[in-house]
């Protein structure tokens, strides 16, 4: 391609360099079935501009992907979103959220290489979603919190109601959140991290 003298070539925003007082970086992946905030979480806590690849639903997904509940959406994640948040001056997140329908699921494979741990975002609306969700990270070995986000016509149920619905075991944490709002997104990530360190420790005491 050939540019023209008025073209201009930029490189990243200055707000987007990663911070020089990072010294570790963390991979999370968030995962959950279509529609139940991914990439709206990614966006909302995401410290630099999030990098999305969504395209425009088309017919040609009419009888192949389930949207019950999520009828008024027009664009859907067909690879992946990309954002990061740094917890700490030296401790940063890179945030991978995955696409929710199952025809894109074979690219989880490549996203989940080398992540440390994940947070299955969940929609009481379809409670059914979650369950190969969540039985796909169990087969891969990758801990995880589970996060119920809020939406405003979604039925509420007590904790221990979804945790049973789910079959979690009683150390996976399980937290209600507003995908939309930064601290409440912020809050879930917060708890993923003491999850993972409550491991390490107990690995370490072992």
């Amino acid at each position: 391609m050939d540019f023209k003298s008025s073209d201009t070539i930029t490189g990243p925003r200055a707000e987007d360099h990663l911070p020089h007082t990072a010294q570790a970086a963390v991979k999370i992946v968030i995962v959950g079935g279509f529609g139940v905030g991914k990439t709206t979480m990614v966006g909302s806590v995401s410290e630099i501009r999030p990098l999305t690849t969504e395209e425009t639903m088309t017919q040609a997904g009419v009888g192949v992907d389930d949207n019950y509940g999520s009828d008024s959406k027009t664009a859907t994640t067909v690879a992946m979103d990309f954002g990061r948040i740094s917890i700490t001056e030296q401790l940063v997140l890179y945030l991978f959220g995955t696409p929710g329908q199952e025809r894109f699921w074979f690219l989880w494979n490549g996203l989940f290489e080398g992540a440390l741990g994940a947070v299955v975002l969940i929609d009481t609306r379809r409670l059914e979603v979650s369950f190969d969700v969540i039985g796909r990270l169990e087969e891969r070995g990758v801990p995880f919190v589970v996060a119920v986000n809020d939406f405003p016509d979604a039925p509420r149920y007590p904790m221990e109601d979804l945790r049973a619905a789910l079959d979690l075991p009683e150390e996976i944490p399980i937290v209600k959140c507003d995908a939309r709002r930064r601290a409440s997104s912020r809050d879930v990530l917060m708890t993923l991290m003491r999850f993972l360190h409550s491991i390490a420790m107990a690995s370490a005491s072992a």
